[in-house]
């Protein structure tokens, strides 16, 4: 009974739509209606700045964390706990707050491993970096990140996170399949290096 309320307490954490929050109360904006119209943190920060986009980032990376960690206290520290991560995740892209239509997952999924491995997220975020560095798309970066993470846990012979780490990728993979005809296109938009 306590694991199906932890589950439902780690969807609900996920549900909190930090860019809506983040935009109205500090610049009066609906994200929205701006941008993408995502409720992610690659809108926030086109439309919200780098400031108010780093805390969205920074809450919807920590939404992940929060469900995997209520995974672990409600079963341990087992791979179980990745499930309320999951969860959380869930919450993200279909918030119960703003009309199921939430972000693309891929903070807050990297937010639910990092409760898992650290190590892992480290990798998830240089391979993002490193991606972003190179080609400019958030987009392909963000798909490119989950492929390592992957790729990552092949290596290391982890099946618990080669099952998770893979699911979420092709997760997001999905939720960025318009991304994926614009880059083919050329008309998906780049981030511009200060």
């Amino acid at each position: 009974m306590w694991n199906v309320i932890y589950l439902l307490i780690a969807y609900v954490l996920g549900s909190i739509p930090s860019a809506l929050i983040i935009g109205k109360w500090f610049k009066g904006i609906d994200v929205r209606q701006h941008g993408s119209g995502n409720l992610g943190a690659t809108n926030a920060f086109r439309t919200l700045g780098v400031k108010a986009g780093s805390v969205v980032l920074v809450m919807d990376i920590l939404k992940g964390t929060a469900g995997t960690a209520l995974g672990m206290l409600a079963m341990g520290t087992t791979w179980h706990a990745l499930i309320f991560g999951c969860a959380a995740v869930l919450g993200h892209v279909f918030p119960l707050f703003a009309r199921f239509k939430g972000g693309k997952a891929v903070a807050t999924s990297a937010g639910s491993i990092l409760a898992y491995s650290p190590v892992l997220f480290l990798v998830l975020v240089i391979s993002f970096l490193l991606v972003l560095y190179l080609f400019k798309y958030v987009s392909l970066a963000s798909m490119i990140a989950g492929i390592s993470g992957s790729i990552y846990s092949f290596w290391i012979g982890d099946w618990v996170l080669i099952a998770v780490t893979g699911s979420l990728t092709v997760f997001v993979i999905i939720r960025h399949w318009t991304n994926i005809k614009r880059i083919a296109q050329k008309t998906e938009p780049k981030i511009k290096w200060m």
